[in-house]
């Protein structure tokens, strides 16, 4: 499914060459290098060159990143090397899809594939399966199964994919079992028999996929066991609706199947949207209730989950956040974003500009600051027609267009995932950073941060506002400044050091005058906010509880992108009890209000001043040992 999308730019066969990182900055000049994609195309992953850190603050959106703040760590970016996109980029010479590979896993670093297990709807010939028999025969004992079809295109661009980029890692995704595992005998719809015997034989299926790949030299990282469970209906294509009770069936036998074989292939769940589609959900048979919008949860609880390494997630139904929802329930689960698909807009003259705003916004940006491990796109390639395909979507897009002339052009998809891929390597930790932005459009500047495994930091920005957006980042007690074009997508890369030492808001509760909303000032997401919603006046404030006493060398009170709403004069009190308070040094005007609190689990910040025509807000409140 898809329904986000992108313009085409034609390209030669130049490819672009990966970009330095900037030299050591534990001197005393920090500078960062700068990266750009404008929506209009003009600068695509343009190097933009230096620019500096300084000592002083910035007057204008302060985007702060705490680097010794730490989160997942990233696995990879990339796409699916479909049937469709191996046969178009089969129709290219081998010296041109040479370099249109080399373009996606030289240059642009894509470091993750999510590879169908057998057809897909993006299947150029008939649907199959790796082990397809006459109907009304079986093959318990997997006698027929064979990648046979996978060695003329498949395999092969796999492993130039491997050479040209070593830390690729590789996913498995079925869109159906073979048909004779199935109630209706068909690889377009219906469900997995109930039996005992079908759930080995299904499971045996995915190990005997595992093994034969490995043996073609594509080691399987991940495999999930069905793509979209809950989309019964799918149209024209292979496809299968999988409980949450059969899903841990089949996981029961796949996870010691797995580990006697002596693979390594982690499971993961569900693999299907943010949120379930009202159409999936009102088509719920009787036994599959407690899937309804919950079928993560539903598997996650189960014993079979021992096995179960994580969750994966589609774009194309609900938002990011649900993600985090769930890691809050299970946070000793990964979480990986495995499937969305750009699409032509209603006015292909604004696919590239359509595509990489939602995708910077949502995928990108909204994704991991969601916690997944991964983002990947679907089709690798697709030709001119958004093709070829059985069934399906006609509108969706490739991170590249291979054109019947030979011509390639590299499509939004291919820039959005370039300023990730080139620049956080597989090993990377996303690190905190505020983000003003919203993946639904709020019209300011939205950030995530990574610092990679040779300790260089960087920062994905993008501003969602149509006209040109200054803001500042600050990094350890410096600031820079940059103004990003309206809609741009950018990478900051740097090498430096940070002394400060977060404390995670974690539990922290708040409460204020006027009362309302008073949690929004910290609940780690500078996006929110809470705000007087009257003109400042004395004695209005914001007290957090930190729920219990820390030493707090700092405390910042951040007003966010509401710049206008800084407090006009405060006091800032301590107390480690919530009775006996203390007046602690405060400082600081404009967006961030500083205090030094010293051993503290309540912080009080109160105005002593007035401004009738201005609100005072909140929007993150973070603390410092």
């Amino acid at each position: 499914m898809a329904r986000f999308g992108t313009t085409l730019v034609a390209i030669g066969a130049t490819v672009l060459a990966a970009a330095p990182l900037p030299a050591s900055a534990h001197s005393s000049k920090l500078t960062a290098q700068v990266w750009i994609t404008t929506p209009d195309g003009t600068q695509r992953l343009a190097d933009q060159g230096r620019v500096a850190f300084d000592q002083k603050r910035s007057d204008a959106g302060t985007v702060v990143v705490d680097p010794n703040r730490r989160f997942q760590t990233i696995a990879g970016f990339g796409a699916s090397i479909t049937d469709s996109s191996a046969s178009v980029l089969y129709r290219l010479t081998p010296r041109a899809r040479d370099a249109a590979m080399q373009s996606l896993f030289r240059d642009n670093r894509l470091s993750y594939l999510r590879q169908p297990i057998g057809a897909s709807d993006f299947t150029d010939g008939p649907a199959y399966t790796y082990d397809d028999v006459p109907a009304g025969q079986t093959d318990y004992g997997l006698k027929h199964f064979s990648i046979d079809h996978d060695r003329a295109q498949i395999l092969p661009l796999l492993r130039q994919a491997r050479r040209l980029n070593p830390d690729l890692r590789v996913m498995g995704t079925p869109w159906s079992p073979p048909a004779w595992m199935k109630t209706n005998g068909s690889l377009v719809g219906g469900r997995l028999i109930d039996s005992p015997a079908i759930y080995r034989a299904y499971a045996a299926y995915l190990v005997t996929f595992v093994r034969a790949y490995r043996k073609e030299g594509v080691p399987i990282d991940t495999l999930t066991l069905q793509n979209e469970p809950q989309n019964r209906t799918p149209a024209g294509y292979p496809g299968m609706d999988l409980p949450s009770w059969q899903a841990a069936e089949v996981i029961e036998r796949l996870g010691p199947m797995l580990r006697a074989a002596g693979e390594r292939t982690k499971i993961l769940g569900y693999d299907h949207n943010w949120s379930e589609h009202p159409n999936d959900a009102a088509n719920t048979p009787p036994d599959s209730v407690e899937d309804i919008d919950h079928y993560p949860q539903a598997l996650l609880a189960k014993p079979a989950a021992r096995w179960v390494e994580g969750t994966a997630y589609h774009c194309y139904y609900g938002d990011p956040s649900a993600m985090t929802a769930l890691h809050n329930e299970f946070p000793a689960k990964d979480i990986y974003f495995t499937e969305c698909s750009g699409s032509q807009s209603s006015d292909p003259a604004n696919t590239f500009s359509d595509t990489l705003k939602w995708h910077a916004r949502n995928l990108i940006i909204g994704n991991t600051r969601n916690w997944a491990k991964t983002v990947i796109n679907w089709n690798l390639a697709l030709d001119e027609n958004n093709g070829p395909h059985n069934g399906g979507c006609g509108t969706c897009t490739g991170v590249l267009t291979v054109a019947s002339d030979g011509t390639v052009t590299r499509n939004a998809e291919f820039y959005t995932l370039g300023h990730v891929a080139r620049f956080v390597k597989p090993g990377a930790v996303r690190v905190a950073s505020t983000s003003f932005g919203t993946t639904g459009w709020n019209g300011q500047v939205m950030t995530v941060a990574f610092v990679n495994p040779d300790g260089s930091t960087a920062l994905v920005a993008h501003n969602e506002n149509d006209e040109p957006r200054k803001f500042a980042v600050q990094y350890g007690g410096r600031t820079l400044e940059y103004t990003l074009p309206g809609g741009a997508l950018a990478t900051f890369v740097w090498r430096g050091h940070s002394d400060d030492r977060p404390i995670a808001p974690t539990g922290w509760t708040a409460t204020a005058n006027p009362a309302a909303d008073a949690a929004l000032a910290v609940d780690d997401d500078a996006s929110t906010r809470w705000t007087t919603g009257v003109g400042q006046q004395a004695g209005q404030y914001l007290q957090v509880d930190m729920r219990a006493v820390h030493p707090v060398r700092k405390i910042v009170f951040d007003t966010g992108a509401d710049l206008g709403d800084y407090p006009r004069g405060v006091t800032v009190t301590a107390s480690t009890d919530g009775s006996r308070w203390r007046t602690v040094k405060a400082a600081g005007t404009g967006q961030f209000v500083e205090a030094a609190p010293g051993r503290a689990r309540y912080v009080r910040i109160t105005l002593t001043g007035a401004a009738p025509d201005n609100w005072w807000s909140v929007a993150d409140v973070r603390a410092y040992r």
